[in-house]
């Protein structure tokens, strides 16, 4: 499908599918990930039956790896649980990394972006596979989700004092060196190696915006695609995502909904700049945001929607899984 034809596409399926936008208030709740099939062979059995199994049960409740690779890593490190658990871990670690090197190079043009807000604050992250089927799998879902994480813990351990919003982007690489988090060992990249590691296929760990404000500010929300994620009732899962940096003097009651809507019209129009209320309204190919013509109401430009609810419309985040560098260099 041209590039054209898909995003006439993408347009038509914005102005009808329901709207849908994270929450507002955290619950930073991580799963447990089950960790990647390790080829060990069984030895030995260990002298007590009795224990041995109970060490086997819980060793296997608390970190997901097999039976076979449990006994093995017990057998090894003589029924000690911690340090079975760790010699896990490592070996798993060893598996990720042997994958990646030989996985290195293999396209990724799928995959999803990750929404995230907690309080003032809000992140978008984007994680790329090989196959579609692999991006809707628990377990990459998770990656992302700890992606997400990532950036909004290294975000919120900024201390600059805001006057006004403050935006950030982050390269693969420099996201590739975030902190895992406190529930992690290690940084972002080990968690991608153990993912490459456990599903056979090359990714990597695109990029990342944050956006955090002060009073008297918003960040509207939008995620087109919508996969809920596995345990965060406030990330969101897709293929395109956008955040949207608006300037509210008063209260306005109906906020949440204007800034969904704002985030829905970057998605399916892709402006590269805000524009004016002053500019003269823009037809089809108007690429400055407030002359466009209004995503869900075309007869109007988006600044004739915008004017009367009481905000300013400042900046904006836009990110679609899979476009090239330049694309996402320009935007």
């Amino acid at each position: 499908m041209g590039g054209r034809a898909r995003g006439m596409s993408l347009l038509r399926s914005l102005r009808f599918f329901p709207v849908a936008c994270t929450g507002r208030s955290a619950r930073a709740v991580l799963l447990q990930p089950s960790q990647p099939w390790l080829t060990f062979h069984a030895g030995p059995s260990l002298s007590s039956a009795a224990s041995s199994k109970e060490l086997l049960m819980k060793l296997r409740r608390k970190t997901g790896y097999s039976f076979v690779n449990c006994k093995k890593a017990l057998e090894t490190c003589g029924g000690d649980l911690k340090q079975a658990e760790d010699w896990l871990h490592k070996q798993a670690q060893k598996e990720g990394w042997s994958k990646a090197a030989k996985l290195h190079g293999r396209k990724t043009k799928e995959g999803l972006i990750g929404l995230l807000q907690e309080g003032n604050t809000a992140v978008l992250v984007e994680v790329n596979c090989e196959t579609d089927f692999v991006s809707r799998n628990l377990k990459f879902q998770q990656l992302v989700q700890q992606v997400a994480l990532g950036t909004m813990a290294h975000c919120q351990n900024l201390t600059d004092r805001l006057s006004t919003y403050s935006k950030g982007f982050l390269n693969s690489s420099e996201l590739s060196e975030l902190a895992a988090g406190p529930d992690r060992e290690g940084s972002l990249k080990d968690q991608l190696a153990l993912a490459i590691g456990k599903l056979g296929e090359n990714m990597i760990l695109k990029r990342a915006a944050w956006v955090k404000v002060p009073s008297g500010f918003y960040v509207g929300s939008y995620v087109h695609g919508v996969t809920q994620s596995p345990s965060l009732q406030n990330l969101v899962l897709g293929k395109y995502g956008a955040l949207v940096i608006c300037e509210t003097p008063e209260q306005i009651a109906n906020l949440e909904e204007v800034g969904r809507r704002l985030g829905q019209h970057v998605v399916g129009m892709a402006p590269l700049s805000v524009g004016s209320l002053d500019d003269e309204p823009g037809g089809e190919t108007e690429t400055r945001m407030l002359p466009q013509p209004y995503l869900l109401d075309p007869s109007i430009t988006l600044g004739q929607y915008v004017q009367p609810q009481g905000v300013t419309v400042v900046d904006f985040v836009r990110f679609e899984c899979g476009e090239d560098e330049q694309v996402a260099e320009a935007e």
